[in-house]
């Protein structure tokens, strides 16, 4: 167990925690937005330097993308080493008339924090600094070596992180990987999760006349490239929501019974989902419940489409093009790359004729599946039990954090996804929020986990 000190440090200063946090919510670090690499460097300024003030030896790596920081307190040889990953760059804050107050304006209603990066990712990664400050300002020797490793191209796919950690496995070298960018599996009960899906994501660029055509007078003579881009959509799914993209579900990793079994344990109904979402009715692939298709069934979605005239009114027009952005999202043992070549093999076959189609390969994930038995797994298991003073479960997650195969393959060391956050979080979306007693106890967990790691 933490020392009572560190604790009583972590209850005591609450406010000036959640002060320190919205600091940081304030800058608009957006990566995938060039008008926001300002702003993107800035965040990456107060993370160095709030690391710096900790008395953490810090470099800040520039390899072509937003900065990388790396940080580590003294490395004893005598002592276990936990490295600590998170992320300080954001989501796009589209569409942002649903926002209820501005994104990048931190807002305290009823015990929620909203804002932008609240739980995904600045809120979550800050626990690990908050628990690490509160050994430090009350002079308190570390239980283990401590390693952070926060980037800032999580939420655009960049590539410094994964060239970072290929070239530097010595630097990184550990015993464990600490991750929070996940979530509890709901708000009474702790979660830790063992398995993330992988992505595939792609871009069907549909391209037919030279310009856009007055739809009276050329009408009926030439292919309409939305018509067309709507036909391919119809085709990537069946009624039932099972993807019809050849070889899709070849190397699919089945649930075993006790998967299953654990997740028909946890309650959770079409009833919640339907509160959760606010969407009519249920729906996905046949023979599985909602929580199985949520966390081990591969999925194909529509994330986005852009084609003609939106405005006020109307404009009589055929478009001379059509886009749709897709997401893959994949189950252990199935590859983003053979899945992203066999996506584009299709939508190229079933295209209508009279337009060109182009299908991009934006970026793509391996799904991750970490083992349920293991020392560290069993540390965080208690620390989350101590932290949240309820008994953890163990739950899957539907999305993807690219880097934990990278880290797996080239570190040799076990991952430990200890989220804080809520399903219901709203991340990647507006209004997202972080609930200021997970933002706490999750402080408090992690300066726990670090004694229980010790162990």
């Amino acid at each position: 167990m933490a020392s009572e000190k560190v604790l009583a440090y972590l209850d005591a200063n609450r406010q000036q925690h959640l002060d320190q946090l919205c600091e940081f919510l304030r800058i608009p670090s957006i990566s995938s937005e060039s008008e926001h690499d300002q702003d993107t460097q800035r965040a990456s300024v107060f993370v160095a330097d709030e690391l710096r003030e900790l008395g953490l030896a810090v470099a800040v790596h520039d390899l072509g993308g937003h900065p990388l920081i790396y940080a580590e307190t003294e490395q004893r040889p005598d002592r276990k080493t936990l490295l600590f990953y998170g992320h300080y760059d954001v989501q796009p804050v589209d569409p942002l008339e649903l926002w209820d107050t501005p994104p990048f304006e931190p807002r305290v209603e009823d015990g929620i924090l909203y804002a932008r990066g609240s739980s995904d990712d600045k809120g979550q990664v800050y626990t690990h600094i908050k628990a690490v400050e509160a050994y430090i300002r009350q002079g308190i020797e570390l239980p283990v070596n401590v390693k952070f490793i926060i980037e800032g191209e999580e939420e655009c796919g960049g590539h410094s992180i994964y060239r970072y950690t290929e070239e530097n496995p010595d630097k990184l070298a550990c015993d464990a990987i600490i991750i929070s960018d996940t979530t509890l599996y709901n708000e009474t009960t702790p979660g830790i999760c063992y398995s993330l899906k992988g992505l595939a994501y792609m871009e069907i660029q549909v391209s037919g006349p030279a310009m856009d055509l007055h739809s009276g007078s050329y009408g009926g003579t030439v292919q309409n490239p939305a018509n067309a881009l709507a036909e391919i959509i119809a085709k990537l799914k069946d009624e039932d929501g099972r993807c019809l993209v050849p070889g899709f579900y070849d190397d699919v990793l089945e649930l075993d019974q006790d998967e299953r079994d654990g997740f028909a344990a946890l309650g959770y109904t079409d009833e919640i989902l339907q509160q959760e979402t606010g969407a009519p009715a249920p729906f996905g692939e046949a023979g599985y419940t909602t929580l199985e298709r949520m966390w081990g069934r591969p999925t194909c979605d529509v994330n986005g489409l852009l084609s003609g005239y939106g405005g006020e009114g109307a404009k009589t027009i055929i478009p001379a093009k059509a886009m749709a952005k897709v997401s893959m999202r994949l189950v252990p043992n199935q590859d983003p790359a053979q899945i992203a070549t066999a996506f584009a093999a299709y939508v190229e076959q079933i295209a209508p004729t009279g337009v060109t189609v182009k299908v991009i390969d934006h970026h793509g994930a391996k799904p991750v599946l970490v083992p349920r038995q293991s020392a560290m797994m069993q540390a965080g298991m208690t620390a989350l039990e101590k932290g949240f003073g309820a008994p953890p479960v163990f739950i899957r997650e539907g999305g993807s954090i690219p880097i934990v195969r990278t880290f797996q393959e080239c570190l040799k060391a076990p991952v430990l996804l200890l989220g804080y956050g809520l399903a219901t979080d709203n991340i990647h979306s507006p209004n997202e929020k972080f609930h200021l007693e997970n933002f706490w106890q999750g402080a408090r967990t992690s300066a726990i986990l670090l004694a229980e790691a010790a162990r």
